[in-house]
């Protein structure tokens, strides 16, 4: 069970699976690395997967402390890397986790092959915000109705329809660390909202695929080509019909261009 030391002395859990070409997958906002569970044998097929608990979540150190920020997510990564002896590595950051890959490839360019952004924003006053719906949905007093209304910004409702018939009382990982502390599940709100890499994005030079659900309400899909039309080359790869959790219920759609994308020659 190894951990890597941040600069301000913070434990980091990661894990290492599989073998080959390393490749970083990075979850969303409060979320351990089990958010990768359902794809991450896809991945470690074909690379070495490093997979990591974001400070304040999985086995990870919580400090109360105001330390919670996308370019400090990113330097955590990168004392992952160290801590592993990972030199460079491609980079595939979701949600919140694409937000701090986006940080990583433009602050340290040398230390990302490929970069993959799912379902992300470039935030700030250019990123295009979720609704007043929405919003209202994620602040109800019921935490069964938050919880319901989370699965449904992640799933389509005849996914999760085919879900609870066959696995009834299932597990999702996309849902949050329950067991986080209220500040640093704060600390991680914050850290998404204060989220601005709008000027930083051009300095990206790894080769980049921004991956979005076309249904995605939760992150909406209109980021995918702010972020492609201010990264230097990049592709976009949208997915019919999917939500924010695209890579899981669409992973046979989403996966394959992903793995295709990642072995090309640099």
């Amino acid at each position: 069970m190894p951990f890597a030391e941040a600069a301000d002395g913070a434990a980091i859990h990661y894990e290492l699976h599989g073998s080959g070409a390393p490749l970083v997958l990075l979850s969303g906002q409060s979320n351990d690395h089990r958010w990768w569970d359902p794809v991450r044998a896809d991945f470690a097929a074909r690379f070495t997967t490093v997979v990591m608990d974001h400070r304040g979540t999985g086995r990870s150190d919580r400090p109360d402390t105001d330390t919670y920020s996308t370019p400090g997510f990113a330097r955590d990564v990168l004392a992952v890397l160290d801590h592993a002896g990972i030199g460079r590595a491609h980079v595939y950051g979701t949600s919140m986790g694409g937000r701090v890959a986006q940080w990583l490839a433009a602050d340290f360019p040398e230390r990302v092959g490929r970069l993959v952004l799912g379902c992300t924003s470039p935030g700030g006053p250019h990123g295009v915000e979720r609704g007043p719906d929405v919003r209202k949905a994620l602040t109800q007093a019921d935490p069964d109705a938050v919880r319901r209304a989370l699965l449904e910004l992640m799933y389509t409702p005849a996914w999760l329809a085919e879900q609870e018939r066959a696995r009834p009382g299932r597990e999702f990982h996309t849902l949050g660390d329950s067991t986080m502390p209220a500040y640093a599940r704060r600390g991680h709100l914050r850290a998404s909202a204060r989220h601005d890499a709008w000027d930083a994005l051009p300095r990206i030079e790894a080769p980049t695929l921004v991956v979005h659900g076309t249904d995605d309400a939760f992150n909406p899909t209109a980021n995918a080509p702010l972020l492609a039309g201010r990264i230097p080359d990049a592709r976009t790869l949208l997915v019919p019909g999917a939500r924010h959790a695209y890579f899981e219920e669409f992973a046979d759609v989403a996966t394959e261009p992903v793995l295709a994308f990642l072995a090309q020659s640099p």
